[in-house]
């Protein structure tokens, strides 16, 4: 249903946005994170043309890579099917879960709460999809590695999932427990390291298949061909929700160049000699291109 609103003398209608609720708290620098790119995401003049959002944070739910890996019995699904029935008792219509390792309980959640649950995994892919991509390195948590749920979408979609090595996987272990949740300074040469082992096992993109990683991205550059899966989530919830979008936005992948093929010979000379647009969220870091 429209409302119509008057802006000087000229009559327009503003399509009624629904309510995004956000599971949040795991952890909770990435909620208020997460946000932060929602409002950045939507293409608003005023407050009013921001969506409505209802966050349940909950810091102390069960941590869900330690259950997933069979280490701990505390299950963190009844926590937040509880948390997800608050919001839409609330007016949520639509529910976001900034956490990619609690998508391991997704349909699970979605079953429960009986309320559409963004799945973010399943988004993230789509998006590299319709942007050519054919092999996707991985960066995310043991639990979120172990439960296969990148390397499936990938694989349903005929795509490739690059995965760290061992050690490579205890950097990013260390990366997202040692440093972001435990509120210190990332070490970032641990970061390039696994990074550049990834794009030399083929990976045409990095995926931060963690939002602790998303943090990461927020306050350092992380060069080009980057996906932040965080970042996909906002850019979905506020398409869901039925907000505009900001332009800029409509690709993810950092300094992503489609295909020349695909383009006119005057739009690749002009961004030959151009330079690479940005994206601020505290810091620099490329955006994609075309």
């Amino acid at each position: 249903m429209a409302q119509i609103r008057q802006a000087g003398n000229t009559t327009m209608i503003k399509t009624k946005t629904k309510t995004l609720g956000v599971i949040g708290g795991l952890g909770p620098m990435a909620t208020a994170y997460y946000m932060e790119l929602v409002i950045q995401m939507t293409d608003a003049s005023c407050d009013q043309e921001h969506l409505n959002m209802i966050i349940s944070s909950r810091p102390g739910t069960p941590d869900r890579t330690r259950y997933i890996l069979g280490l701990s019995d505390e299950n963190p699904a009844p926590v937040m099917i509880d948390a997800g029935r608050w919001l839409v008792a609330e007016g949520a219509e639509i529910l976001a879960i900034p956490c990619i390792t609690a998508h391991y309980f997704q349909k699970q959640l979605e079953e429960e709460i009986h309320t559409p649950v963004i799945h973010l995994i399943k988004e993230t892919v789509h998006h590299m999809r319709d942007y050519g991509v054919r092999k996707a390195g991985i960066m995310a948590t043991d639990g979120t590695i172990q439960s296969g749920l990148f390397q499936e979408e990938l694989r349903l979609h005929g795509m490739e999932a690059v995965l760290p090595s061992a050690e490579a996987q205890k950097k990013v272990m260390h990366l997202i427990y040692d440093n972001v949740k435990a509120g210190r300074p990332p070490e970032l040469e641990l970061f390039r390291e696994v990074k550049r082992e990834l794009m030399a096992a083929g990976a045409e993109v990095i995926v931060l298949g963690c939002t602790e990683l998303s943090i990461i991205k927020k306050m350092y550059p992380v060069g080009s061909g980057v996906l932040d899966a965080m970042e996909v989530l906002a850019r979905e919830a506020v398409l869901r929700c039925g907000a505009p979008l900001k332009q800029e936005y409509d690709c993810l992948i950092t300094g992503w160049k489609e295909p020349d093929s695909e383009r006119l010979p005057e739009e690749i000379e002009e961004e030959q000699n151009a330079d690479k647009r940005t994206r601020i969220f505290g810091t620099d870091s490329a955006a994609c291109a075309g």
